[in-house]
């Protein structure tokens, strides 16, 4: 019997040759009546390599089918030999043992000693023993098993042995052909007989997988460099507003962005990426905006969308040049030429930021991430356990400017730092941000020093459901020009659904006050005393997984009291946004 214990010490490697060199067998006992032929076949060896018995054209494809039954045992016996058009059922069956051993290889094994089911009393144990000896033809399993008592099958029989004529080839090659026993050489010629059909098809299979595998090479992209690519079809409107004349200015549009991602790594733990980005958002009119002090647009402004572009109608820019690469086991360093944020570098904590996973509005996250002069800088983080993690960094927006006053550090900036705790299922962020803005930038009149303190968090009460949310105060200095003082506010909750409906799917609700001006004083002749009132952000969207690459969003934004003034209109957006991933 020839167990599949031989062809389980193949694997990837030969093992086959045990069950053709295995004395005990029935083979064994013709090898005398071949020695002629094994003398003529040493003496052919010498001058050339041996080579599998007749090859049958590459299968380029194979549809797959159902395996066949798995046999006990291989006979000696003559057997026909399997038609050419049952080339099928043996890719099938290599590609189902290729499946097998690529999860459970092991390296070659150096001594029989190394597997720990094979003893000495075993009827195959001397063969195995010649094997490792001889040939170097055995492996096992990654628990150091050799498995000896599985069935095998014809078609991984025959991919053994060819695995093994390779390691033969090999030591002729070598000027090392004394090694070979004219016995072997002669059970070797045998079995190449029995078994032609199926090293051809294995053979016709190695060459078609070798050549599609050169074609590959010579046309990809690049052996560094992934392309990832996010596309957005939004369709949305927007009602209410009625003493702002809102629902008059606006009409439903149809608004798009696409993003490519060139994600390189040099060494499979740094990242560089450049991003193309297009899009065709306008902002809605008539909408009041916020007079919060050293926050962008999205704060401001109050009803931009998380995937929101401020670029001229399909401008293609680079929107984002990153690099970050480890430093030691514990430290990740980060370099941002273009684009780069806080929550680029720290976590938001959030699961709801993420453009087009995530919430619709801006307000997915602390606007804590957003404040001050961003887009050029570094930034580093340090794991001093799994479950504490110290974040720094600086940013400004002009640190490509050499003007006077601009530039990396004489220009508008922002130092920051987070700690970040994740204790169990609760994540917790606190963070500190500390921004200079010029007069021109802060609006304000005067330069303007603002301190942020922030804290986010996260809590997982199941895998199916998420609550938090964030507070953050904004201390406001104006120094030049008009001196003053003021003081902000932002905070909200958040809750999420996850796999609702289909696994994939996220049902999430944001409700909070954005960020407020709650009171501005400027000093001097003149001076003001200024109180914003608080709006009130209420969102609920529901993200439906189509495909793996397209999901589906519907949602709703209703801003009560929008520009934190009281005396406004609520206003009421209706967002349906898809997502492509590819």
């Amino acid at each position: 019997m020839l167990p599949k214990v031989l062809w389980n010490s193949l694997l990837v490697t030969p093992a086959v040759l045990g069950a053709a060199l295995l004395s005990t067998s029935a083979i064994a006992a013709d090898v005398n009546s071949t020695t002629d032929s094994a003398e003529a076949l040493l003496n052919d060896v010498t001058a050339s390599e041996l080579t599998v018995a007749p090859e049958a054209a590459p299968v380029a494809e194979v549809a797959p089918v159902e395996a066949p039954a798995q046999v006990a045992q291989v006979v000696t016996e003559p057997v026909a030999a399997p038609a050419p058009a049952a080339s099928t059922a043996s890719l099938e069956e290599i590609n189902q043992y290729s499946r097998e051993v690529r999860s459970n290889s092991m390296s070659q094994v150096t001594s029989v000693s190394q597997l720990s089911d094979v003893q000495p009393t075993d009827w195959a144990f001397q063969a195995l023993q010649s094997l490792v000896e001889r040939y170097g033809c055995i492996a096992g399993y990654p628990d150091g098993t050799y498995r000896g008592n599985r069935a095998m099958t014809r078609y991984e029989f025959a991919a053994g042995m060819n695995a093994c004529l390779d390691r033969v080839n090999e030591l002729i090659a070598a000027g090392l052909a004394d090694a070979v026993t004219r016995e072997d050489l002669a059970t070797l010629q045998r079995l190449q007989e029995e078994f032609a059909a199926e090293l051809a098809t294995l053979r016709g299979r190695v060459d078609a997988l070798e050549a599609r595998t050169a074609e590959l090479e010579a046309n990809q992209f690049s052996t560094t460099t992934v392309l990832r690519g996010r596309t957005i079809f939004a369709v949305s409107d927007i009602f209410g507003g009625e003493n702002l004349g809102v629902d008059d200015a606006n009409n439903a549009v149809f608004q798009s962005r696409v993003r490519l991602n060139f994600d390189t790594s040099f060494t499979g733990e740094d990242r560089l990426r450049a991003r193309l980005q297009a899009g065709n958002f306008e902002g809605f009119n008539n909408v009041p905006s916020s007079a919060f002090i050293g926050g962008p647009s999205s704060v401001t402004t109050q009803t931009e969308y998380s995937f929101q572009t401020n670029t001229p109608s399909y401008e293609v820019r680079i929107s984002r040049l990153e690099y970050y690469f480890p430093l030691g086991e514990n430290v990740t360093v980060y370099l941002g030429a273009r684009g780069e944020s806080i929550s680029d570098i720290v976590t938001s904590v959030s699961p709801f930021d993420d453009p087009e996973q995530g919430s619709l509005s801006y307000f997915g996250y602390n606007p804590i991430y957003d404040i001050g002069a961003q887009g050029i800088g570094a930034g580093a983080t340090i794991d001093f356990t799994d479950n504490i993690q110290l974040g720094f960094g600086y940013l400004t927006d002009d640190g490509n400017d050499p003007d006077e006053k601009e530039g990396l550090f004489n220009g508008d900036y922002t130092a920051f730092g987070q700690l970040t705790l994740t204790p169990g299922d609760l994540t917790v962020a606190l963070t500190y941000a500390n921004s200079y803005l010029t007069a021109d930038s802060a609006g304000t009149g005067g330069s303007t020093v603002l301190n942020a303190y922030g804290v986010s968090a996260n809590f997982s009460l199941n895998d199916t459901i998420q609550i938090g949310g964030w507070i953050s105060y904004i201390d406001s200095s104006i120094f030049t020009g008009a001196t003053g003082e003021g003081e902000g506010w932002t905070y909200a909750g958040t809750l999420g659904f996850a796999d609702l409906g289909r696994e994939g799917s996220l049902l999430g609700f944001i409700v909070g006050v954005p960020p407020r001006q709650a009171f501005l004083e400027t000093f001097g002749p003149g001076g003001t005393v200024t109180q914003e009132d608080a709006a009130l952000h209420v969102e609920g969207f529901y993200r439906y997984p189509l495909t793996d690459n397209i999901s589906i969003t519907p949602g709703v934004i209703w801003l009560m009291d929008p520009g934190n003034e009281n005396d406004n209109d609520d206003i009421v957006i209706g967002v349906v946004r898809t997502s492509f991933s590819f």
